[in-house]
């Protein structure tokens, strides 16, 4: 490829796992004097303990790009893997790498070109999008021109560099790796990601050592956590008038969602009035501000402002959080990763409702649009900066403060006899 050329290639097709069956093998005693309950009887008769759905949902797809994937762990039992044990490892070295940079961002001009000369320099292939060449600052600085001659440019939208890009650098805030997400639509390469911005929960890496730590992704064997993301459908009934007469029409969109789906009442002064379906099956029917159905990595963004708990993103589940119900009892709830929710406009609302996943893409929703939410197989593979576990509880601390309080004095044997 040309260097500075656009490109727009075709992703790799990636075939996502059927729910798992659910079925609980018997033992072989009980296989062979109960056959009533065998797998081979008739299929009447094994329906009754058959499910078609598994409620832990899809497995993750472990190849991540090009030419990452999930190093395996001999010691897991039953082919299940301990999350703490997850480790990046490659198939063949890691030749290209897309860097996300926080748009008109004076504070990341410099640490965006330090870390480009450093990634051209091990002889990588450095994409970077359009809009950040734009940016004058960085096309009118001559010192810097031999480099941007060396990237490859994309168009968000239009370009498909999903079958080109071995890792990921994000270097800002949260919002840049839910930017990054939202990039890749199938398999998500590795991501690493510089606190850079404002927040930084998803953010574990500093700075200041960018070099051995970029280096040790690049050789492999580093610790990752997979983020589960929603695989959200949203289907809009609309109108076509052909000759006077009209007919109904349906448009169908499809997005990964890493935070969030939240839907809300949008501009009007009413409450907001959807249903809420889970397996096809009416559950309730959310009367307030809205709701929101996010991800574990969400649960720690809107829905934990909004009086959610927080869930570690290891967990396979999907969290349900009204917001600002018009009801005492109604209290965030935590739903298995497998099941299937669905949400409606209700028949007696007095207005429409809106939708926003990650915070982008917000459109408004009518009566016979419908929004499916399921667990996504393509998860985030986010790569950690020591383990899962102490990455989340220390940006627990260190972003939201959590139980952080004046610890109480200490009192001696004299002063606990009064």
């Amino acid at each position: 490829m040309e260097t500075g050329e656009q490109v727009g290639v075709e992703a790799v097709p990636y075939c996502c796992s059927d729910f798992d069956s659910g079925e609980t093998p018997a033992r072989g005693l009980a296989i062979r004097t109960r056959k009533t309950r065998s797998l081979s009887t008739s299929s009447a008769t094994a329906c009754d303990y058959r499910r078609n759905q598994s409620l832990h949902g899809p497995s993750p797809v472990t190849t991540f790009g090009p030419k990452a994937c999930m190093l395996q762990n001999p010691h897991a039992v039953m082919h299940i893997q301990d999350p703490a044990s997850q480790r990046l490892t490659w198939n063949k070295p890691p030749k290209s790498v897309l860097v996300v940079k926080k748009i008109q961002d004076a504070s990341l001009l410099q640490p965006f070109k330090e870390l480009c000369v450093f990634l051209t320099e091990k002889n990588m292939i450095v994409y970077v999008e359009s809009k950040v060449l734009a940016d004058t600052a960085i096309a009118g600085d001559e010192s810097f021109g031999a480099v941007i001659q060396k990237f490859c440019t994309f168009r968000e939208d239009l370009d498909d560099i999903s079958n080109r890009v071995d890792f990921i650098i994000c270097l800002g805030g949260d919002g840049t790796l839910l930017y990054a997400s939202s990039l890749f639509q199938e398999s998500v390469p590795p991501v690493m990601a510089f606190h850079l911005g404002s927040l930084g929960f998803l953010t574990p890496f500093k700075f200041d050592t960018y070099q051995s730590q970029v280096t040790q992704i690049i050789e492999g064997n580093t610790a990752i956590i997979l983020r589960s993301r929603l695989r959200v459908r949203v289907v809009k009934k609309g109108i076509i008038v052909t000759n006077g007469d009209s007919e109904g029409s349906r448009k169908s969109m499809q997005y990964q969602v890493l935070n969030e789906v939240v839907v809300d009442r949008g501009p009007s002064s009413y409450l907001s009035n959807v249903d809420l379906f889970l397996d096809g099956h009416l559950i309730t029917t959310v009367q307030g501000d809205g709701v929101i159905v996010s991800t574990p990595t969400g649960s720690t963004a809107y829905a934990v402002a909004a009086g959610a708990s927080m869930i570690h993103p290891n967990v396979p589940a999907i969290m349900i959080t009204p917001i600002c119900p018009h009801s005492l009892s109604f209290r965030p709830i935590v739903v298995p990763a497998g099941v299937e929710l669905k949400i409606m406009l209700s028949r007696d609302a007095r207005n429409t409702a809106w939708v926003s996943f990650d915070g982008r893409k917000r459109q408004e929703i009518c009566h016979g649009d419908s929004i499916t939410i399921t667990t996504s197989c393509f998860p985030v593979p986010s790569i950690c900066f020591r383990d899962p576990v102490n990455d989340w509880f220390e940006s627990l601390s260190q972003c939201l403060h959590w139980n952080v309080r004046k610890k109480q004095n200490y009192l001696s044997s004299e002063e606990e006899e009064f």
